[in-house]
């Protein structure tokens, strides 16, 4: 698996440190209020675990599952939402919590699909932006790193569902998904 690494963007020591200042900026920005976390399933699952710890607040975890990437290096173009939201939006303060902001498609359309559920404020954060790739306009509210335009995995990132234990960052060599 590690031979198939072209080389490694962002250590486990960076990202924990970045996700140490991310965990301090949420809970004062949402000091006194209880936060909802939804994750995005499935390349948030180790972002948000980290950084759910480094929130010192009382929070409320949940997921939903979102994709337009499929099998392929490349967005379809389509978000596939697995799930109508199943749990209580409405009047709440929302965080959506991303594994990566690439083309902004999927970010878009998960930001409309719980808009409508009436949340009380709505942000996301990513741990990677990549606002090369952006097709749509839009930023996270809070970011751990800006990433260049490679083909990344680790942390939770894939490619064919492999490579999500990396405890970094790297890019993949594109002999692997070429």
């Amino acid at each position: 698996m590690k031979d198939n690494i072209k080389e490694i963007l962002f250590t486990e020591e960076d990202i924990h440190r970045r996700i140490s200042e991310l965990g301090a900026e949420l809970t004062e920005e949402y000091a006194g209020k209880q936060l909802l976390l939804i994750g995005v399933l499935k390349g948030c699952f180790v972002f948000l675990a980290d950084i759910a710890r480094h929130i010192d607040l009382d929070c409320e975890i949940r997921f939903l599952t979102a994709s337009s990437y499929g099998f392929s290096s490349v967005t379809s173009g389509k978000v596939n939402i697995d799930k109508e939201i199943d749990f209580d939006v409405k009047g709440r303060d929302v965080l959506i919590i991303e594994d990566i902001l690439d083309s902004g498609i999927t970010l878009t359309a998960l930001r409309a699909f719980v808009a409508k559920h009436k949340p009380a404020s709505l942000k996301t954060c990513a741990l990677l932006d990549k606002p090369d790739r952006r097709q749509l306009p839009i930023n996270a509210d809070y970011v751990g790193f800006i990433c260049p335009n490679e083909f990344v995995v680790g942390y939770g990132l894939d490619y064919g569902e492999r490579y999500r234990n990396l405890p970094y960052v790297a890019v993949l060599k594109p002999e692997i998904y070429s």
